[in-house]
C-alpha cells in the first residue's frame, strides 16, 4: 500500500509560488541581460536594473496569480482548479508583458533591446520576456503545489 500525501493548502502554495517566482525571475533577469542595451553599461547600473526588474516581476507574478485565484479558485485550490488558474495566470502575465514592453520600449524608451534580442513580428516584443512569463510561472506553480499545472484535476475517490 502506498502512502497518499495530503494536498498542499493554498496559503502555503501561495507563499511558495511568490518565493520561487522571485528566485526564478532573478535568474532569468540575469540570464537575459545581454539581450538588452543596458548590458553595455557599468555593473552598478546593471545590478540596479536586475534588482528593479526582479521586484517588478515579483509583483506581476503575485498579482497575476491573485487575480486568477479571485476569479477561478475554489476553497480546495490548488488541489482543484490548478490548470485553469495556471492558464489564466500565464495569460494575464503575458498580456501585461506585451503591453509593458511596448510601452517601455516603443513609447517611453525606458529600455531598449540589444541586437541579440529576437522579437515577434508585428508586436516587436522581445521573445525572452514573453518566454519568461510562460516558463517561470509554470515552474513556480509546479514546485509550489508539487503538481504539474497543465494536468486536468482528477476527482478524489471517497470511501
Amino acid at each position: 500500500m502506498t502512502e497518499v500525501s495530503r494536498p498542499i493548502k493554498w496559503p502555503l502554495a501561495l507563499r511558495r509560488y511568490v518565493a520561487l517566482s522571485l528566485v526564478l525571475h532573478l535568474v532569468w533577469e540575469v540570464a537575459q541581460l545581454p539581450l538588452f542595451t543596458i548590458a553595455s553599461q557599468p555593473w552598478p547600473q546593471q545590478a540596479f536594473a536586475v534588482l528593479h526588474c526582479t521586484l517588478g516581476d515579483g509583483m506581476i507574478a503575485g498579482l497575476s496569480l491573485l487575480v486568477a485565484l479571485a476569479f477561478l479558485a475554489s476553497s480546495r485550490w490548488p488541489e482543484v482548479g490548478l490548470r485553469r488558474t495556471w492558464l489564466l495566470t500565464v495569460a494575464l502575465a503575458v498580456a501585461y508583458t506585451i503591453f509593458s514592453e511596448w510601452l517601455n520600449v516603443s513609447v517611453r524608451g525606458s529600455w531598449s533591446y540589444g541586437p541579440l534580442m529576437p522579437t515577434l513580428p508585428g508586436l516587436q516584443t522581445g521573445l525572452s520576456p514573453l518566454l519568461q512569463w510562460v516558463i517561470v510561472p509554470t515552474l513556480a506553480l509546479r514546485f509550489a503545489t508539487k503538481r504539474l499545472p497543465w494536468l486536468q484535476d482528477k476527482p478524489r475517490m471517497t470511501q
